[in-house]
Formats: structure tokens, C-alpha cells, sequence
């Protein structure tokens, strides 16, 4: 009799590589989601900021009444300090023709962040307001930025948001891969799957074509939110320390003792002043003002106050947009400059730092950079949604089998990876879960659990041989 071919097509198993990313993609995404949805919504609401607070504080901040010419900034101070006539004098911050001077004053009853700044018509002279402020923030802006960084729960609540940024690349990345794979035609992975009508694999088509398209905005976030978060960002600091590439500082020092210079992070380079009671004398910050201006230090400049007469007046610009304006001179009370440091002459990495911060804080291209990062914030949020719905339709909806939930990915562990990419990979997750600790915490926490939870359900549910279909005769 003629031999009858078995028709049944082989059953694909999984690869270890491809079981253990599903299986980590799944759980990270199950496990960090939450607080990348909380970061989304909060970073979303941050980089409108600006538009928040001309509402919010209109009087103190812009100029309702311009004038023709702008009074001397001596002038403008002896305004502010009439109308705040205890504390030190910390420092001035000018800004274009449409907002206010500020003037920041030290107050006793507040901790070093914090200051009183009063809000003086540039033309008028006339005190607008008065508030207190963090490092120049106002306190709309101090909310919002305790509320995006740690929910307002100080260095505990710091941790979901480093938590967030430490997986996020992991998420977009392995989300990357994972689609790669599934698709045989590369050129389809940019949409949807618009032939499925419903269900998990409609879903599947938006989470991930959605994802592909915001991954390296999403690649950004994650790097830049890191550079200034607890553990990850000590790191990074260090990192930059060694290579001699942080941020410059102008030496305030009249007696040749070089000064300090910052490190990075959101406030970093915005020190305060102060002078002691006849220390300075205040009207020289007119003389200061105009020679850092002719030194070409235009628009929004920071103006920070000696101590006293052996440390120099420091002007620094503090302009966001591109292309940014973070020139600084130290002076003297005459007005000659002793040391200036320009933005171009900074380190690369010092540049691309500062540049991070700005564009994470939607300020670096003003309007579109704004645009974009509620653009990602939505995409992000949208692919979460759709994740948690994947998970939601992958329930079993049997009678005798119904499930609140869908059931994790079923594959293999690390331990079936070949040895030359577990020789290779592990030191390299050890190093990269170092750098990043809530990162390689969990990790590890992750692997464990595989690695238990896969050993248990081999010998719970052995493998059964399967004997080959007979031939025929």
C-alpha cells in the first residue's frame, strides 16, 4: 500500500531568547506600568508649565504697563528692597522686555532652597508681588516638578519615577524585538494589523506599531530622566566627573582661589549669593549689569551677589531656547571681568547634558518641544492601555475555565540560552544593572522567579515523548 504522508505541521517551539523576553516584556510591563503611567501623565502636565504659570501668576510675572526706557537695575532692586526690606540680597534675574525683574532675598524662617523673590516693573519700578520660591521656581512650578520627580513624598517617592526610567528603554526596546520577530515582512511593522477585526491580536497590531513609532522619543526620556534621579544619576555624575567632563564654573574668587564648579542635575549652577550687611554695595549691580551686556551676555541673565568684597559678582545666562544661552562672566564691583566661560567651550558631554535637560522639560525648542513630549506622554499612555487590554482579552472564557486575567506567556528560562550568550550577557547585565540599580534589582528578582516558576512546572507537567505517526503498509 502507498505510504500515507503525515500532514500535521510541526509545532514551532519558542527559542529561550524569544521565551524570556516575552516573559520579561510581559511581567516588566505588568509591574512598571503604572508608575510609567503616572510619569506620563505627570511629565505631560509639567511641560505646559509655562503657559500654567503666565495664568496663575500674571501679575507677578509679565508687564502689563511697558514704559520706553527701562530704569537701572540699582534702581529696580532699591524697589524690591523697600518692599522687602529684611533678608539678604541673593541675586536679580532679568528676562525680555514682557516679564519682570526678579529679586531673590534670603529669609531665615525658610530652608537654604528656598527664598523670597520680589517682582519689580523693569519700567515703572513698581513691586508687582512677592512670592516664595525654589531655586527660582515659583511655587506652581515646585508642585508640579515634586509631583512629576517623587509625588510628593520626598527621596521615597523618588523611586517610582527612577523605577519608571530605568525600565522604560527596557519595555521600548524588548517591544521592538519582540515585533521584529513576529513579522516576516518588515515594512508592515510600522501599522497596525487593520485586517483584524477585534480581539487580542487588533490590540497587539496598535500596542506595538504605536510603540514602534515613539521608541526613540521613549529611548530619550529614559536616558535623560536618569541623569538627574537618586541612585542612577550619582552614577552618571561620577561617571562624567572621571572623564573631566562636567559643567564648568566661573572662579568667584578676587584673591586667585579657584572656585568650585557645579554638578549636573535640574538646578545645578544656580548657587545663591548673599551679601553680608555692608559687604557690597548694591548699586554696583548696575556697573555689573551693563559690562556683562557689553561682554555680549543679552537676554535672560541670572545675576548672583557676593558674599562679600573678596568674591566676584557672578552674570550668567539662563535663556532654555535653542540655541542656549549659558554664557558666564565673574566680575568685579568695577565691572571688569576676571574669568568667563562660554557654553561653546564646555565639554560635549556637559553640552548634551544641559541640552537633555531642557528638551525632558519641554523648554529647549519652547512651543514644539512641548508638543512633542505631550505627543509621546499620549503614545505612551495609549500603548499601556493597550497592553493591559491585550492582557484582559488573553483571558480564558470558558465556562470552567474563566479567569480574571490572561495567563502569563509560557517559554523557557535563561538557563536554556546558550552558554557563550549567558557568558556574554550576564557580566554585561551585572555592569548595566549596577549603573542602574532599580533596574538590576528587579532584574535579578525577575530571573529568579523565572528560573523557579520554570523548574516547577517541569516537573509538575513532565514532557511525554511522542511516539512517530506510523508509516503504513
Amino acid at each position: 500500500m502507498a505510504v500515507i504522508p503525515d500532514l500535521r505541521a510541526p509545532v514551532r517551539k519558542p527559542s529561550a531568547f524569544g521565551g524570556l523576553l516575552l516573559r520579561l516584556h510581559f511581567y516588566a510591563g505588568l509591574l512598571v506600568a503604572p508608575f510609567l503611567l503616572v510619569a506620563a501623565t505627570t511629565g505631560m502636565l509639567y511641560a505646559f508649565t509655562p503657559q500654567i504659570e503666565r495664568l496663575v501668576y500674571s501679575t507677578e510675572l509679565t508687564v502689563s504697563d511697558k514704559g520706553d526706557a527701562i530704569l537701572p537695575l540699582a534702581d529696580q532692586v532699591a524697589a524690591a528692597r523697600a518692599a522687602h526690606p529684611g533678608g539678604e540680597l541673593l541675586g536679580v534675574r532679568t528676562g525680555d522686555p514682557s516679564v519682570t525683574t526678579q529679586v531673590d532675598f534670603s529669609d531665615p524662617s525658610l530652608d537654604a532652597d528656598h527664598q523670597r523673590t520680589v517682582y519689580v516693573n523693569p519700567y515703572t519700578g513698581a513691586v508687582t508681588g512677592e512670592l516664595t520660591t525654589w531655586w527660582a521656581a515659583t511655587p506652581l512650578n515646585e508642585w508640579l516638578d515634586n509631583l512629576h520627580a517623587n509625588l510628593h513624598l520626598g527621596d521615597t517617592g523618588a523611586l517610582y519615577s527612577e523605577l519608571a526610567a530605568s525600565w522604560l528603554w527596557v519595555l521600548a526596546l524588548g517591544g521592538v524585538i519582540l515585533w521584529w520577530r513576529r513579522h516576516s515582512a518588515k515594512r508592515r511593522m510600522l501599522v497596525p494589523d487593520l485586517a483584524a477585526k477585534k480581539g487580542v491580536r487588533r490590540t497587539r497590531g496598535w500596542h506595538a506599531a504605536t510603540g514602534l513609532w515613539i521608541t526613540v522619543g521613549l529611548l530619550f526620556l529614559s536616558a535623560t530622566g536618569l541623569t538627574w534621579s537618586n541612585h542612577a544619576g550619582a552614577n552618571f555624575s561620577a561617571l562624567i566627573d572621571s572623564l573631566d567632563a562636567s559643567r564648568p564654573a566661573v572662579s568667584t574668587s578676587l584673591t586667585g582661589t579657584a572656585a568650585a564648579s557645579t554638578g549636573g542635575g535640574h538646578h545645578a549652577g544656580m548657587s545663591m549669593g548673599g551679601a553680608e550687611a555692608g559687604a557690597v554695595d548694591p548699586a554696583a549691580i548696575t556697573v555689573v549689569y551693563r559690562s556683562a551686556v557689553d561682554a555680549g551676555l543679552t537676554g535672560p541673565v541670572t545675576i548672583t551677589v557676593p558674599s562679600d568684597a573678596t568674591t566676584a559678582w557672578t552674570v550668567s545666562g539662563n535663556d532654555s531656547l535653542w540655541p542656549v544661552g549659558r554664557d558666564s562672566v565673574a566680575l568685579d564691583s568695577t565691572g571688569k571681568i576676571v574669568e568667563r566661560i562660554d557654553f561653546a567651550d564646555w565639554p560635549v558631554p556637559a553640552k548634551l547634558t544641559q541640552w537633555g535637560i531642557y528638551a525632558h522639560m519641554g523648554q529647549l525648542f519652547g512651543l514644539p518641544n512641548q508638543i512633542l513630549l505631550a505627543a509621546l506622554a499620549l503614545g505612551l499612555i495609549c500603548v499601556i492601555v493597550w497592553g493591559y487590554r491585550m492582557w484582559w482579552q488573553r483571558r480564558p472564557t470558558r465556562t470552567d475555565r474563566r479567569s480574571l486575567a490572561g495567563t502569563p506567556p509560557a517559554g523557557g528560562n535563561w538557563t536554556g540560552l546558550p552558554a557563550w550568550s549567558i557568558a556574554v550577557g550576564l557580566p554585561v547585565l551585572f555592569a548595566v544593572g549596577w549603573f542602574l540599580p532599580l533596574f538590576g534589582v528587579p532584574l535579578l528578582a525577575f530571573l529568579a522567579f523565572d528560573l523557579v516558576i520554570t523548574t516547577v512546572r517541569r516537573r509538575r507537567d513532565p514532557v511525554v515523548p511522542v511516539s512517530p505517526a506510523p508509516a503504513g503498509r
